[in-house]
């Protein structure tokens, strides 16, 4: 809803009578651009901008927010802030003349105010490096004053924070704010940046191409999960967006492709927690002719490699826990983990037995749930959050996998791993299911979970069996949670604090 001239606040009305007043001297508020030739790091990483007189020295262009001012008459100093960091900026009315001084700058100018300058670079008295202006240019007025906050001292001399831009909802909400006066959390989207970007060229330097694959899909697969729904008008069709892109990917496999990924967001119409999110980012990855046990050996020295890349080491703290991606890591069957665990050895239980032992485990449960979905509760109840290191969880229950090959040597079990790390999965990954048959029987299980009332269980995606049909080889299959990876190496609580604008709820 459009504000009021009764509904702003008094700073809001003042700097709307500033705007006015600038605009009154001639002065274009917003004007179209600002030619800078550094940054406020690159000042403090290049000492030789401080050679010579201060009349020979080079020159230097920046912009920036300012961030706090102090006026002392004549002159004045303030904290300009750009992508890199701060830098002081002493600023006179000699050098930039008395309109531009007295009028705009001590009058008329606030702190959020984005502004251009140029001068040469000195150090203060106190040995602060220091841009001195020549000349100073209004680049954007704000009409809303920022969230900065106050320190100043109790009379026990402790320091006390007033209006600290703190409140999680809404740093959230207004991420552009907190971007602003919380600095340091670009650092954690940086560190995102570059994971991905260590992730995409260790898998390009492979041999592996990128590919992308269709969002909207007739048919949603690839996942247990609940889709979003939406409809095409000129086709007159219902139409989901992605679950997972598991199945087009397989499709490129089969086309002829020996290695193919994509960096995918991914949609799934289910609950929000501090570890999920409607909207999310993975990473999925099919080679053909290879297997999961040499998936697992890929997956731990591709995230060894980034580990090393952001942090020097392949020790991080996360939290409370020291993690230790060294490869190799451990590796456990699941049923071997729940045993280790509980006590339970689930092998050889029907699907009344299991139930009967989830209850016993005080782990919920009801009658909706199939084998492979009593397992996966059971798992994620009594063992995955004790699983602090980086640890594979291998062989699972062929009524949880629909679409990984049975085990060459374990009857019931299919050749499948998750990597767990701090207590959440990571990863999931399989020796994919290439047999169209042994495909067709199991999406067809799915069907009849569905029927019974499980509304995650897969659909039967017809095109997908064709495509098999006509043969796809031996493939191994991943999927990393970009989302939870960043979390982990950035050493963030929440999804939340990894995604610049995550879903909330509406205020």
């Amino acid at each position: 809803m459009q504000e009021t001239e009764l509904s702003l606040t008094e700073q809001a009305r003042i700097r709307r009578e500033k705007l006015d007043e600038i605009r009154k001297m001639g002065l274009d508020p917003y004007p179209h651009d600002f030619e800078t030739d550094h940054h406020a790091e690159e000042i403090r990483n290049t000492p030789e901008l401080l050679d010579g007189e201060e009349a020979e020295r080079k020159r230097v262009r920046i912009a920036g927010r300012i961030m706090t001012r102090r006026i002392m008459g004549k002159a004045a100093f303030f904290n300009l802030q750009d992508e890199s960091g701060t830098i002081q900026v002493y600023i006179r009315r000699d050098d930039v003349g008395t309109d531009i001084y007295n009028t705009l700058f001590k009058k008329l100018i606030d702190i959020g105010d984005i502004v251009g300058v140029s001068g040469f670079v000195f150090k203060t008295r106190t040995g602060e490096l220091t841009v001195h202006a020549e000349s100073f240019e209004l680049l954007t007025k704000t009409l809303r004053p920022l969230p900065v906050a106050k320190e100043v001292e109790d009379e026990q001399g402790n320091k006390v924070t007033y209006d600290a831009f703190a409140d999680k909802e809404h740093r959230y909400r207004q991420r552009y704010l907190d971007l602003i006066v919380n600095p340091e959390v670009r650092g954690v989207f940086e560190k995102r940046s570059r994971m991905i970007r260590e992730m995409r060229n260790y898998m390009a330097d492979m041999g592996y191409l990128e590919v992308e694959t269709p969002i909207l899909q007739p048919v949603y697969g690839g996942a247990a999960a609940r889709p979003f729904e939406t409809h095409h008008n000129a086709l007159d069709m219902t139409l989901f967006l992605r679950i997972a892109n598991e199945l087009y990917l397989k499709r490129l496999i089969i086309g002829g492709y020996e290695g193919v990924f994509e960096f995918a967001k991914d949609f799934r119409n289910e609950g929000m927690s501090r570890f999920h999110n409607p909207e999310f980012t993975q990473v999925e990855l099919y080679v053909a002719y290879k297997d999961y046990d040499w998936m697992m050996g890929f997956v731990e020295q591709m995230i060894e490699h980034v580990v090393k890349a952001l942090h020097g080491t392949t020790k991080i703290t996360v939290g409370k826990n020291e993690i230790d991606f060294k490869a190799p890591w451990a590796r456990i069957p699941m049923l071997d983990a729940i045993a280790q665990e509980t006590g339970k050895d689930l092998s050889g239980m029907d699907e009344d037995a299991i139930r009967k032992t989830a209850r016993e485990l005080g782990v919920p449960v009801d009658e909706t749930m199939g084998k492979g979905k009593l397992i996966d509760e059971i798992f994620g109840e009594k063992v995955e959050a004790k699983l602090v290191q980086p640890t594979f969880i291998t062989d699972y229950p062929i009524e949880m996998s629909p679409l990984a090959k049975k085990h060459r040597s374990k009857e019931g079990l299919v050749e499948r791993f998750e990597l767990i790390c701090n207590g959440k999965e990571l990863c999931n990954a399989f020796t994919e299911l290439n047999d169209p048959v042994d495909q067709r029987q199991r999406l067809e299980e799915q069907a009849r979970l569905r029927s019974e009332g499980d509304d995650e269980a897969m659909v039967v995606d017809e095109d997908f069996l064709k495509a098999l049909e006509y043969g796809m080889p031996p493939t191994a299959g991943l999927g990393i949670g970009i989302d939870r990876l960043a979390m982990i190496l950035t050493n963030q609580e929440s999804i939340r604090d990894v995604l610049f604008f995550p879903h909330m709820r509406p205020e």
